[in-house]
């Protein structure tokens, strides 16, 4: 015999005339948008600096007191008043002085500046800040929701956001070098907002915006703050970021099929040695112009920026093997790359 068991979950039923959707409206979530924005200037907006720096004069026959000035954005990142902006903001600086948001103004020191990756910390003569907390970058996704904050003229902060337009992009610093990882999103770069932070949702720093680039207008790349956690410390403790260098001056250049097939080369590009300088390290290696450099220890070189990246501060007086082409053989030499001489 067959038992009709009634079923415990009830039926839906219709919503009576003028119940609102249960699903979120345009304005519901244009108020969710809005409050994320505005929590999250809320939480690192008081940590915002607006710095006027002032520089050296520029060309021969100035005098000792002729100055230029320059302004930009900074953020506060601990409580004892240690800042993070860009390097091209603050190098060479003779004075700095840094408004809060509050109005309040301190006379700040140039701690250190690494042109290579255009970050710099400088030091506010104050305690008890408000200061912003850093975030993990490498957590970062397309599409997620971003906030560009500056303070180009004190007592207010600018307000862009968007969305993270995309990840790992490259841009080349002022001293040349590329700087890699690079986020951009469309929240839009004021003039005067290089250095501020660049924010999640939550208010967490996640990159610092630069104006590196010329002529990007409408879009901001911003330096990740995983790049930053690894230079603040370096420049707290030394003043400077130290890296390996082997005083040559090169250009990447593409190898053809046959020429990777013949040398067995894992990639299809290397670097055109054109220059050598005088007692270098790669000098005394017996590297020459017109060398093309394939190999830097176990790592291919395909192009400038791969030896960039290889030769980092580890590397300072460690022998490696440099794999090269020279008229159409490969040759092996050894190099023990010394420390990078500290930008002018």
């Amino acid at each position: 015999m067959l038992t009709l068991v009634a079923d415990p979950t009830p039926a839906p039923q219709p919503a009576p005339p003028g119940t609102p959707n249960a699903s979120p409206t345009e304005s519901q979530l244009f108020d969710a948008y809005s409050s994320a924005v505005i929590g999250a200037v809320e939480r690192v907006g008081p940590a915002v600096l607006h710095l006027e720096v002032e520089l050296p004069a520029r060309g021969r026959g100035r005098g000792r007191n002729d100055r230029r000035g320059g302004t930009g954005s900074g953020f506060v990142f601990t409580p004892d008043g240690f800042a993070l902006t860009n390097s091209h903001v603050v190098s060479g600086a003779r004075t700095i002085r840094a408004t809060l948001a509050d109005g309040t103004r301190h006379r700040a020191e140039l701690v250190g500046d690494d042109p290579e990756s255009d970050l710099a910390v400088i030091r506010l003569d104050a305690a008890g800040l408000t200061s912003a907390e850093l975030a993990d970058s490498s957590v970062l996704r397309p599409g997620q929701l971003v906030v560009a904050i500056g303070n180009p003229l004190g007592f207010q902060a600018t307000v862009t956001a968007g969305v993270v337009s995309a990840l790992g992009r490259s841009i080349r610093a002022e001293s040349g070098r590329l700087i890699a990882g690079i986020i951009q999103t469309d929240a839009a770069l004021n003039p005067g907002n290089s250095g501020g932070p660049l924010v999640d949702s939550r208010g967490r720093v996640v990159g610092v915006n630069t104006a590196v680039i010329a002529g990007a207008q409408g879009i901001c790349f911003a330096i990740p703050v995983n790049t930053a956690r690894f230079v603040i410390p370096r420049l707290i403790r030394d003043g400077r970021v130290h890296r390996s260098y082997l005083g040559v001056v090169g250009q990447s250049v593409r190898l053809s099929r046959r020429r990777m097939q013949l040398s067995h080369l894992a990639s299809g590009g290397g670097v055109l040695v054109t220059e050598v300088s005088s007692g270098s390290p790669a000098d005394r290696a017996g590297i020459r112009a017109r060398d093309i450099i394939v190999q830097y220890g176990d790592a291919p070189v395909a192009s400038v920026d791969d030896l960039h990246a290889l030769l980092t501060d580890e590397r300072i007086g460690l022998r490696e093997t440099v794999v090269l082409l020279r008229d159409g053989m490969t040759r092996t030499v050894e190099v023990e790359p010394r420390e990078q001489p500290a930008a002018r």
